[in-house]
């Protein structure tokens, strides 16, 4: 069975947990770069990747690379790729972003216009037409420039992976999910421990882990742009690949995840957010204040998303705040915490410094992940 290259962009940072996700699905590594993996795997691995992966923010597949350092070359560039194979006739196409970095084509609208007008020119020649309908199927292009090397690809996701479907309401500064599942890969956590998180918001971190435990795929009851490219990918396969999912699933599990939130609104959201997801029997959502943290049994794990500065009026709350998270972990026994913020006094507020810190980017907002490591249970390997 042929081949295809696959791009998939995710949270810059993240992308040796994406690499593991990929590589978990069974399919083949072809490169990590700064904010994508490149992967290679059948016309199968497309529904499975956007259905399964829980970390990248789209999948891509890759039309093809070349090096331009003009209009007239990322136009010839453009034009010798083999879009015909993916777009019909009556596609509609258009560059939906470019991206460029450290390159002498840099302005996205314009690499935006000639990439539009050089796929025009080599789809007339194919199918021998001088003006397209664009009255079908959706077929957005993306478009990397770094260092004048250009890669193409042709966006099968749509919508970001990040939308799972259950987040309908949500905080004022919420985590993406994709984001949200990284971070606990980045953690021991498994299903059998504690995990709470004390600044749950719309309950992004306690659903994303509860949807782990019970092994639900984030993309199973999503639409997806390439479900309408019935000439490169069969409904068929879209189905297999959905029961694959649904086999998977196990949700007559024992978990302790919990989610606090100072804002009895917000733990009403979380609440109906979770019901969505299909795991409201997994996670228990309270009203609570940090200050309240406390758990009677060892080896838990704290990971959460306080509030930044960005989006709390008072910013000189806000060391108090991480005081009292700090005086709350270290009153737990034998507990890990781990904390995603962009305050730069974090730890000087928690009142400890991290045993592990990696930078993040939540959006465009620079992060830190501090990583305070508990002990390991008795007898346990992790």
């Amino acid at each position: 069975m042929e081949k295809l290259e696959y791009i998939a962009p995710c949270h810059f940072g993240l992308e040796a947990v994406l690499k593991r996700e990929i590589t978990d699905l069974g399919l083949d590594i072809v490169e990590v770069e700064d904010g994508r993996v490149t992967f290679a795997g059948d016309i199968a691995a497309l529904c499975r990747a956007n259905i399964f992966l829980r970390t990248a923010q789209r999948v891509l597949i890759k039309i093809g690379s070349f090096h331009a350092e003009t209009f007239e070359e990322l136009f010839q560039g453009t034009k010798a790729l083999p879009w015909e194979r993916y777009i019909p006739r009556d596609g509609k196409f258009w560059v939906a972003k470019a991206a460029s970095v450290k390159s002498r084509l840099f302005s996205p609208s314009d690499i935006q216009s000639i990439m539009k007008k050089a796929i025009v020119e080599r789809l007339k020649g194919v199918y021998h037409i001088d003006w397209f309908s664009e009255n079908g199927a959706d077929y957005p292009v993306r478009v990397f420039i770094k260092k004048d090397e250009v890669t193409v690809g042709l966006d099968t996701s749509g919508e970001s992976l990040h939308k799972r479907g259950y987040r309908k309401l949500t905080a004022k500064a919420p985590i993406a999910e994709n984001l949200a599942a990284a971070l606990l890969m980045l953690t021991p956590w498994k299903r059998d421990r504690i995990l709470i998180d004390p600044f749950c918001g719309s309950g992004t971190i306690p659903i994303e882990a509860a949807m782990m435990a019970a092994g639900i795929a984030p993309g199973k009851t999503r639409n997806f742009t390439a479900q309408s490219w019935g000439h490169v990918v069969s409904e068929k396969l879209w189905q297999q690949v959905r029961e694959e999912a649904r086999a998977g699933e196990n949700t007559d599990i024992e978990t302790q995840i919990q989610g606090y939130d100072i804002d009895d609104e917000m733990v009403s959201i979380a609440r109906a957010n979770a019901k969505l997801a299909g795991v409201e029997q997994l996670v228990h959502f309270q009203r609570r204040d940090v200050s309240e943290l406390s758990h009677a049994k060892k080896y838990g794990f704290i990971l959460t998303n306080p509030p930044y500065g960005e989006r709390l009026s008072e910013k000189e709350a806000l060391f108090s705040l991480y005081r009292t998270l700090g005086e709350r972990y270290r009153a737990l026994d034998a507990w890990s915490m781990y904390v995603i913020t962009s305050y730069e006094q974090a730890q000087e507020a928690i009142g400890k410094k991290a045993d592990k810190n990696r930078k993040l980017y939540n959006g465009m907002i620079k992060t830190y992940f501090y990583q305070y490591m508990g002990p390991k249970p008795t007898g346990s390997k992790r």
